[in-house]
């Protein structure tokens, strides 16, 4: 897969991407407020929940991290009481207060970096909407470096979601 493919149908999307993993996804998330659209539908976590118990049985480690203003917003807390199903389907979820990220170098977006070989950057409006495109896969040694020490910081530094209170 040559670097920088924005888009494309012909580039594999999420679910390609974790099906092809061999040892780890990690996802951060640094956005206070994301379009709620079908997130907010019972029926959406069904799915999600199968895929993710599908890849544990590869074990496949899942680890999802979420830098958040504090005072959190309201979709911040529909997030965290939902955390639950994340965590039973077996990601490991941290949160870090983000007056605690100012030393770090962080990608401009939110993104999942799979077996630290290809980064997918997610892409929203302001509103927490998709945007065209949706995402972006990179896989420039660079790139790769910057999203993994991000991903690492970030978890060190977190409050694993059973300590982490509003």
């Amino acid at each position: 897969m040559e670097p920088g493919f924005i888009g494309r149908s012909d580039v594999p999307g999420f679910e390609e991407l974790l099906a092809a993993a061999r040892y780890s996804a990690c996802h951060l998330g640094m956005r206070d407020v994301y379009g709620l659209g079908d997130d907010a539908r019972p029926a959406y976590w069904a799915p999600w929940a199968d895929l993710i118990d599908r890849t544990a049985v590869r074990g496949i480690r899942m680890r999802r991290a979420r830098i958040v203003s504090e005072p959190v917003t309201p979709y911040i807390e529909y997030e965290h009481a939902g955390t639950p199903v994340n965590v039973r389907t077996g990601e490991g979820v941290r949160w870090l207060p983000r007056r605690q990220t100012s030393d770090i170098a962080l990608p401009g977006n939110d993104f999942w970096l799979f077996d630290r070989s290809a980064v997918l950057f997610n892409h929203f409006t302001g509103e927490g909407n998709w945007s065209e495109p949706k995402w972006e896969i990179r896989t420039e040694p660079t790139v790769i470096q910057l999203a993994a020490s991000a991903f690492e910081t970030v978890w060190e530094r977190g409050v694993p979601h059973k300590n982490y209170t509003l």
